[in-house]
């Protein structure tokens, strides 16, 4: 079965995770990208997927906490 959350076949191309080169394109502005997606599936999760829309939101916001981990990381080892 499909995995439309975690590992969405669609979002994966020549060998290349759509969120990796949207990570590339976008770098620091990569946060804002995750928060709004965040924003975007909490919004419409009553009226377009239930659950799936909320385990999305859920999927971002593990990635921004992931990213924003990784960063602080990076900031307290320099100090």
């Amino acid at each position: 079965m499909a995995d439309n959350v975690n590992n969405p076949s669609h979002y994966n191309q020549a060998g290349i995770e759509c969120i990796d080169a949207i990570l590339a394109a976008t770098g620091d502005g990569f946060e804002y990208y995750l928060q709004g997606n965040i924003m975007k599936y909490l919004w419409r999760y009553r009226y377009k997927n239930g659950i799936e829309d909320l385990r999305k939101a859920q999927w971002y916001l593990n990635k921004l906490i992931e990213v924003t981990d990784d960063s602080q990381s990076v900031l307290d080892f320099g100090d």
